[in-house]
């Protein structure tokens, strides 16, 4: 499979990229004001996480039907349609009706609470954006594509504090304010859907290279990916602990930190995950891909089960910190090895597969976070959160320490285009 020529290779990836930026940028306002509207609103810790949850499992629906449908209705299709969705849970939560309802609108929407983009446009992005670059390029560019990402989360994390601006400013009421950045979600979605609509061509499995369609993954790519999935599966388990809305919750309720603080902390959180992908794709040309995401995720997990045990509000936001600074590494590593491991045509059955996996056990994960929240310790997720992710790093490199990505099995300036 060649290179997409370059002028369609560039504005695909542009326009890839921007969407990406404002979907995480509505993603991370979502994660942080969320948890604590619905505490305002006097939710319950567990409706709480039964909440992010139901957009989790929501997300996990429509991936599963991405990586069955979109590469015979389109990815540009497919991509507009689940856009839309979204924002018409965003109109939704604007309205705010009954929690039966609410939750059946976010399951619909998609809405993720985690304030880390997981959606399904996300994990057909991932399919769409190594099939443009050689193999040699598409650690790099998943690391700026991820940039993108968590640049815009960190925007987003940054204007948590809109409600309370709206509402100081503009003379409106708590829960006004808080409707009218949910219409900014719907209106941020829509341009979102406005932006795919110019894709070319050339992101369809059969556009470039027709004859070229989605076929059955090969017995050789299945096992690798039942292992793979099985792993990511133990790391989103943790992950659903540590959603952006629980976390800000966390420490809303520990140390009495107001929604401005908040933003301002995941607006900085954003911007050390975001400058981590780049770190990131330089370290993996220098001790592999694999070591990249285990050596640095491990420790991000220790540091993030000091977080609870921190004497004061200070020390617990530079815990917090130093663990975002390593967390994400892991993040356009892990992109660009599982594209390394199986075949082009089977990149979006794969991607779809393993986030679908992924979004199950946030979802999993979220749940268990509030109940035990709730039940056993305010600080249980932290704990429970990292010590699965500390036990996935271990199996991860057990199990695949072998096995390399082509570039890192042939010599500098041989690299072919795709495997």
């Amino acid at each position: 499979m060649g290179v997409v020529p370059w002028p369609h290779h560039n504005r695909d990836l542009s326009l890839i990229s921007v969407a990406g930026f404002l979907r995480s940028f509505g993603t991370a306002l979502l994660g942080v004001v969320l948890g604590i509207y619905l505490s305002r609103q006097g939710y319950s810790p567990l409706f709480v996480g039964t909440f992010i949850a139901c957009g989790l499992a929501g997300s996990a629906v429509a991936t599963s039907v991405v990586g069955f449908a979109a590469d015979r209705l389109g990815r540009r299709c497919s991509l507009i349609i689940l856009t839309i969705l979204t924002s018409l849970g965003g109109l939704g939560l604007a309205l705010t009706p009954g929690p039966r309802l609410l939750l059946l609108l976010v399951f619909v929407g998609m809405l993720n609470a985690t304030g880390t983009d997981r959606s399904a446009s996300y994990a057909l992005e991932q399919a769409v954006i190594p099939s443009l670059v050689p193999d040699s390029r598409r650690t790099w560019v998943l690391a700026v594509y991820n940039l993108l990402i968590d640049g815009g989360g960190s925007l987003g994390a940054l204007a948590a504090g809109l409600p309370l601006l709206i509402q100081q400013h503009f003379g409106m009421g708590l829960f006004a304010a808080y409707k009218l950045v949910f219409l900014g979600f719907a209106a941020i979605s829509v341009l979102i859907a406005a932006l795919y609509w110019f894709l070319s061509p050339a992101i369809e499995v059969d556009g470039p290279t027709p004859g070229l369609k989605a076929q059955r993954i090969a017995p050789e790519s299945k096992r690798i990916i039942a292992k793979l999935t099985a792993l990511f599966s133990l790391d989103a388990f943790g992950g659903g602990f540590l959603t952006d809305a629980l976390v800000s919750y966390w420490f809303f309720r520990r140390f009495g930190i107001a929604e401005h603080d908040l933003g301002l902390v995941f607006f900085f959180v954003h911007l050390l995950n975001a400058g981590s992908h780049l770190v990131a794709a330089w370290l993996a040309r220098r001790i592999g891909l694999l070591n990249t995401m285990v050596f640095t995720h491990l420790p991000s997990s220790l540091f993030l089960m000091a977080v609870p045990f921190a004497p004061s509000v200070k020390w617990a936001i530079v815990f917090f910190f130093c663990r975002e600074a390593l967390v994400e590494m892991d993040v356009p590593t892990r992109q660009s090895y599982v594209a390394a491991v199986v075949r082009p045509s089977e990149r979006t059955v794969v991607s779809s597969f393993t986030n679908l996996a992924r979004n199950v056990f946030w979802a999993i994960g979220s749940s268990v976070a509030g109940f035990s929240m709730q039940n056993f310790s305010f600080s249980a997720p932290l704990l429970l959160g990292g010590s699965a992710k500390i036990l996935y790093d271990l199996l991860l490199f057990r199990s695949f320490r072998a096995l390399k990505p082509p570039e890192e099995l042939e010599p500098a300036g041989v690299q072919g285009t795709q495997h």
